[in-house]
């Protein structure tokens, strides 16, 4: 089948509930996918920060065919799986965490958020059950997480929505201060905005956080899906900040590719739930367990998160050059390690085609923003390749 017969295959069977682009991806190799011609693309997008270890990485092949070999891929919650009890210690230890919940997706470990949260709330006499987000955030698509998130946008249409939600400004404590209430019982934020544009949160902001959810008994809720497993240059964004919250979420590259997601909990946090409040079928799967426990290997090794520090800084300084080069177009860098944006004037959707055409893969966040994450061992060379496809894009309508 050509490529061609594939996209319209696609567009006849799969609904539509993305803009695709017109490529079908068959293989990966490193920094690179592989189309169904044999076309080659270096890939600053990584799954939207979900393939850390760039594709057929050895390490993870290994850890995914011992699985296999071993023939256990799924057993009932009921009981216990050497996979998941090794992640579940190796993931806290590595976050400085006491307990996880494992689910599938960064929606399904904030919904657990939400839930925990409602729960610590109705604890309270009389019963508390307001829960503060922060406009411009984004915490997933399912119907609490939607509603978390501080965007009317992804509201339009699915209407009625949960209750009890109100949305502060990001970096901003005194409007976060204003919506505490009596029946307040938690505080959900991202260390980095992801999808709202790449906006490193401020350090007093959230140290602000902190001492707001001690005064007031809340629970501190950091939304890492996007942020953590290393993207910060820590193997936890929190890390880099010296904040530690009640609750954790993360999923994305938590299992390097395979579908994975957690809650991880902390002192007034950890004994919440109770069996029966909440569950995921195939949460802490052996396959995606040992996807984590991999990822977890490889994130405690400081020289892997020091190199996404400096592939980081290197990349953020490039990108500066641009913006000294066409100011007209690009106005500001925003980041931390390999979670990055580039602020335009244009649409990003311009560039993003633009670089698609020379064999580059970015994306977009916010209205405004070129998204660049790529896989965390991703090199200098990598970088200067992608920076001067982006270069020659902008230059074309400078």
């Amino acid at each position: 089948m050509s490529m061609q017969a594939s996209i319209l295959q696609g567009k006849q069977y799969i609904l539509d509930t993305y803009s695709q682009v017109p490529v079908v991806f068959s293989s990966g190799q490193g920094m690179y996918l592989v189309d169904e011609e044999g076309d080659r693309y270096l890939d600053f997008v990584g799954g939207i920060a979900v393939n850390a270890l760039g594709y057929h990485d050895p390490g993870l092949t290994k850890a995914i065919e011992g699985v296999l070999e071993r023939g256990l891929l799924h057993c009932s919650n009921l009981y216990y799986n050497s996979e998941a009890v090794a992640a579940a210690k190796a993931l806290c230890q590595l976050g400085g965490m006491d307990r996880v919940f494992f689910c599938n997706s960064g929606a399904e470990a904030n919904e657990a958020a939400l839930k925990l949260a409602r729960k610590f709330g109705h604890q309270s006499s009389p019963v508390r059950s307001g829960i503060i987000s922060m406009v411009h955030s984004f915490h997933g698509r399912t119907y609490g997480a939607i509603t978390a998130t501080g965007q009317e946008k992804y509201h339009k249409n699915f209407d009625p929505l949960p209750q009890g939600f109100s949305y502060a400004q990001f970096n901003d404590l005194a409007s976060v201060e204003a919506l505490v209430k009596d029946d307040t019982c938690a505080i959900i934020v991202e260390p980095v905005q992801g999808e709202g544009g790449i906006i490193p949160a401020d350090p007093q902001f959230l140290a602000g956080l902190r001492t707001l959810c001690d005064a007031h008994n809340l629970l501190l809720i950091y939304d890492e899906v996007q942020c953590g497993m290393g993207r910060s240059g820590k193997p936890f964004a929190y890390q880099a900040y010296g904040v530690k919250p009640d609750v954790l979420t993360t999923a994305k590259a938590l299992a390097g590719g395979i579908p994975a997601g957690a809650m991880l909990t902390c002192g007034k946090a950890n004994q919440i739930f109770a069996p029966g409040d909440h569950a995921s079928t195939f949460g802490g799967n052996a396959l995606a367990m040992a996807g984590v426990n991999e990822m977890v290997r490889r994130l405690g090794n400081p020289a892997f998160t020091d190199h996404v520090q400096q592939m980081g800084e290197y990349l953020r300084s490039k990108l500066a050059e641009l913006v000294v080069a066409y100011p007209k177009l690009c106005t500001a860098v925003r980041g931390l390690g390999l979670i990055n944006g580039l602020v335009l004037t244009i649409p990003p959707r311009t560039i993003v085609d633009a670089c698609f055409e020379q064999g580059l893969l970015v994306a977009s966040a916010g209205y405004d923003v070129l998204r660049f994450v790529p896989p965390l061992v991703v090199e200098r060379k990598d970088i200067d390749q992608a920076i001067e496809i982006v270069r020659k894009a902008l230059a074309s309508l400078a």
